[in-house]
């Protein structure tokens, strides 16, 4: 009994399998770092106070320190006995340093611990993804770059809809990703606050200085209310929606990646090193990387709303159930970074089969907007001129030719205003050309985007 930090209470020992379910440690042990650099701060804190010793602070300093080299030298060892990293790590130094160690807990619960080991590492995680985002944009760009003039079909539900260049595409995606770094960097802000000083719920009855260690550790500043800094998990579930819709955004690029390497499209052809054979047929070639991705997608979206219906009937302050929460955005984080890697891995060696994607722009009846807006300029009403245009494809499809080939006849017997000059003007790239507006798809349109990211990016990265 005597290990447990709350044993005083207790007469028997827990039960050895409740004792394994309630322990977190194989969740919480990779805040370490965390948890000993609030340990420091706190200490400190304590110290200049005049709450604890001189002496004492030196002794835990020197015994946080040695227990972080043990740590990362692979020789400390954690035990589900102590059910979490807090308490490994200050057991550990209690029995380095005596009774100095049994000080560091005064005016702090694992309440505000936790809640401040938490802030501190999901800080340092949101950086680690937004500078893989950062990554993963750099290379969109450069491919935009390379191909401004590579035309292909744009597509609304799957089907041919007008052509656009595949530079404009995937500025698509550096766009939903710019929202997504975004989200997380605002996400960072409203974390940043310290909890530490909070105790269990109602703050302590110690004089302490809350700015000294918030200042410390990095922070805004402290929390302004002890019942919800130990209770509040929003920046969890925040961190969770924004990695959700940015994993919804790797899976709708993945589907795109998986579609245009199939036999069907032959678009695109990814590297080698991130595809898979099959056991049986020798002659696949499979897109397992943007479809494990695509995967993860909803294992991501599964943490967030795992997390909000654990929180959702929680009564003020802390509750056991929290401690499902680091399970849940750990796991998120964890594979969010993995998916965004493979990308910023991935895509640098993609090849494009330029004339394939041409070809398939220029078929399928791309440039019928074009044609009726032909028939606009020459005075037609927009919905007379998108009724010819439709006959006009009828009739295509019944002759089994493109609209730039129907002759004069045809034209004149669908109707009288619509002419051979007029179809015979059109041409996938004049199409594309024609678009030379603020978010058109212009190849000199994404040229100018192109600079612009490339300027931004490198500013980012400055």
């Amino acid at each position: 009994m005597s290990e447990k930090p709350w044993g005083g209470r207790f007469e028997s020992p827990t039960n050895e399998f409740v004792e394994a379910f309630n322990a977190s440690i194989d969740v919480d042990a990779r805040m370490y770092a965390e948890d000993i650099a609030g340990s420091r701060a706190h200490a400190r804190m304590l110290c200049q106070q005049g709450i604890l010793s001189q002496e004492d602070l030196d002794a835990i300093l020197s015994g946080l320190d040695e227990i972080s080299g043990e740590i990362e030298r692979g020789e400390f060892e954690f035990t589900i006995a102590l059910e979490d990293v807090h308490m490994n790590i200050e057991s550990r130094l209690t029995a380095r340093i005596g009774d100095a160690g049994k000080r560091l807990h005064t005016a702090r619960s694992r309440n505000d611990q936790v809640a401040t080991d938490t802030r501190l590492y999901l800080r340092g995680r949101t950086d680690t993804i937004v500078a893989h985002l950062r990554k993963v944009q750099r290379v969109l760009v450069e491919l935009a770059d390379r191909h401004a003039d590579t035309i292909m079909p744009g597509f609304t539900h799957l089907q041919t809809a007008q052509p656009v260049t595949l530079g404009h595409h995937l500025l698509a995606y550096v766009e939903m990703f710019e929202r997504d770094a975004g989200r997380f960097l605002d996400a960072r802000t409203r974390m940043n606050r310290c909890p530490l000083g909070s105790a269990a719920l109602a703050g302590t009855t110690f004089a302490i200085d809350r700015e000294m260690t918030a200042a410390e550790l990095g922070f805004d500043g402290p929390t302004a209310n002890s019942l919800d800094a130990v209770s509040d998990r929003d920046f969890i579930m925040e961190l969770l929606a924004a990695a959700s819709i940015c994993a919804v955004h790797l899976s709708r690029l993945s589907e795109e990646l998986i579609l245009w390497m199939s036999a069907q499209f032959r678009f695109i052809d990814l590297p080698d090193a991130f595809c898979t054979g099959s056991s049986i047929m020798p002659q696949k070639k499979n897109p397992d990387m943007p479809e494990l991705v695509r995967g993860k997608a909803g294992r991501i979206i599964g943490g967030l709303v795992a997390m909000l219906i654990t929180v959702k009937g929680l009564p003020l302050a802390y509750n056991k159930d929290m401690q499902e929460d680091k399970g849940a955005v750990f796991d998120a984080l964890d594979n969010l970074q993995g998916s965004l890697r493979v990308f910023g891995d991935m895509l640098p060696g993609m090849r494009v089969n330029t004339e394939i994607m041409h070809k398939a722009a220029a078929s399928g009846f791309a440039t019928a907007t074009d044609l009726a807006d032909a028939l606009v300029r020459a005075g037609v009403p927009f919905r007379e001129a998108h009724e010819i245009v439709g006959k006009s494809v009828a009739y295509c499809i019944r002759e089994a030719i493109e609209l730039h080939m129907m002759d004069a006849g045809a034209c004149a017997a669908i109707d009288p205003r619509l002419t051979a000059a007029m179809v015979g003007a059109l041409s996938v790239e004049s199409c594309v050309s024609a678009r030379n507006h603020i978010g058109g798809t212009a190849p000199a349109q994404v040229r100018a985007q192109v600079s612009a990211w490339q300027n931004r990016l490198e500013q980012l990265n400055a």
